[in-house]
């Protein structure tokens, strides 16, 4: 009788759990690996309030500070950096890439005071690069042998990551660049085609790297994601990154490319990957780039990422732009950007619904140079007074005003002037970032979308400047508002208005 009331009762209470679950949406089997069931996805709020966040490009490669594109790079006959590789290291059949694993140490890596700086560089997440597309697992690697916690570091990165960002407050995320790796490392399996060690395969193709290099089965060298990649590949990544998932609970994922993979599989694997992540992680947030020479893309199944791009516009769903202050992986031969030009994007993304994930160079030991910790305090100080006007908001009716919207890749300077204006809002409050401060023989700054004749705005009641303490002198005038700014600066870098609406 005892035994039978027990089941009754843990019956009634599994029931209760399950009915809980589906009513907040936590039911296994709410999210479907089909395009239809996947757009059901909704961006959370944690995402749309964050605007920021920071990520990182850290492996093998970091060794030789020349990028992430290396382990690529170096077999590629007739470059710079395969000169570059046969002047220092060899030859690609005698040293090739996997000879560069026992040389990452990590021997100064502190992830609790790296990710102090970030949180005080303003991120509310970070997503740190779990497996690029030289196909080596930053985490404790239960299908793949080629792992940080095997060989190199001999430590569990991404645990170590994930650790001190849930500890310092902010939401843990990774990115994945590994749905390339069978066509993009096959390079490894190739030989020269001239010159004295014409036809001598490469380390790869020697046999070297079983595992880390893709099998030979006559792939395209493409570095493109592969098309038609064989089932045992596809199954492989997707045991991957679903154990990547379930251990390391990521609630940002993101995939460096579209949904995987395309040809005969038609994104069928990334669609069981993302929607296992999406059951797994009812908070999570999925980032893909629309790009269908790489996979499949359909308009709601994810968060659109750009690749140091942007919208151009506002969007109606939130998105995210990844960028980075120089090269991806650390590179000693790239510069920087500068502080003033990485901000004045960040507002223009977020005036559009966007997020800001920045990518960080860190060198092999574990270490940012004095350039990049000073642009992220940049950043951070920064947002210490004008934060109110990013976190937290939404898109106006207008994103901004002024001749500049598209920036080119690799600018060394902000193309914006003191008549570019950038908006956001929150509750009662306009926030106008006017994104360089006038010159001294500009009496005032004017916003033309603020002019009486906008029927869109209820009363100007008032206006101040984040930062400065004292009063602004302001009229709307019929040409637009203007503000009088004060004769000194409050900080280096974008000037935000908040501007007070009488409540309709």
């Amino acid at each position: 009788m005892m035994v039978r009331e027990t089941k009754k009762w843990m019956t009634q209470i599994v029931g209760m759990i399950c009915l809980l679950a589906a009513t907040q949406g936590y039911s296994d089997e709410q999210f479907k690996p089909t395009v239809q069931s996947l757009q059901h996805y909704q961006c959370p709020e944690w995402f749309r309030d964050a605007k920021f966040g920071i990520y990182l490009h850290w492996g093998a490669y970091s060794v030789v500070e020349r990028g992430e594109w290396y382990a690529r790079k170096l077999y590629e006959e007739g470059g710079e950096d395969y000169a570059y590789h046969l002047e220092h290291y060899g030859h690609p059949s005698e040293f090739g890439y996997k000879d560069f694993i026992p040389l990452w140490k990590a021997e100064k890596f502190d992830p609790d005071a790296l990710l102090a700086l970030f949180k005080r560089a303003g991120a509310k997440y970070f997503s740190p690069c779990a497996v690029h597309h030289d196909n080596f697992d930053l985490w404790d690697s239960t299908h793949h042998q080629w792992n940080a916690v095997a060989m190199g570091p001999k430590r569990d990165i991404i645990g170590a990551w994930r650790d001190a960002t849930l500890k310092a407050g902010l939401r843990f995320g990774v990115t994945t660049h590994l749905s390339r790796s069978y066509s993009w490392l096959n390079v490894a399996n190739q030989s020269d085609t001239e010159g004295p060690k014409k036809g001598v395969p490469y380390d790869g193709g020697q046999g070297g790297g079983k595992g880390l290099y893709p099998s030979n089965d006559g792939q395209s060298t493409h570095p493109r994601a592969p098309l038609n990649a064989p089932k045992v590949w596809r199954e492989h990544w997707k045991k991957r990154l679903e154990q990547l998932i379930d251990d390391y609970q990521p609630d940002h994922l993101y995939f460096d490319c579209a949904v995987p993979f395309r040809g005969d599989d038609n994104g069928q694997t990334g669609m069981d990957v993302i929607a296992h992540f999406y059951n797994a992680r009812p908070e999570g947030v999925m980032c893909v780039k629309e790009r269908p020479w790489q996979g499949l893309y359909a308009d709601g199944m994810t968060t659109l990422d750009y690749e140091r791009g942007k919208a151009s516009h506002i969007l109606s769903e939130p998105w995210q732009t990844d960028d980075s202050i120089g090269s991806w992986g650390y590179n000693v031969n790239k510069p920087y950007t500068t502080s003033d030009l990485q901000i004045d994007k960040f507002v223009d993304i977020v005036s559009k619904n966007g997020n800001l994930l920045l990518n960080i160079p860190i060198r092999a030991d574990g270490t940012l140079d004095k350039t990049a910790t000073q642009i992220l305090e940049d950043i951070g100080g920064w947002l210490d007074v004008h934060g109110e006007g990013i976190y937290g908001t939404r898109p106006w009716h207008y994103f901004g005003e002024g001749k500049v919207n598209e920036i080119p890749h690799f600018v060394e300077e902000s193309p914006f002037t003191y008549k570019d204006v950038r908006y956001t809002v929150k509750g009662d409050y306009l926030y106008a970032f006017v994104l360089k401060w006038p010159p001294k023989n500009k009496q005032y700054v004017e916003l033309a979308l603020l002019a009486p004749g906008n029927r869109r705005i209820s009363e100007i009641q008032s206006v101040e400047m984040l930062g400065h303490a004292g009063e602004l002198g302001w009229e709307r005038h019929p040409d637009g508002l203007r503000v009088t700014f004060p004769a000194k600066k409050p900080t280096d870098f974008a000037h935000c208005l908040k501007i007070k609406l009488k409540q309709k």
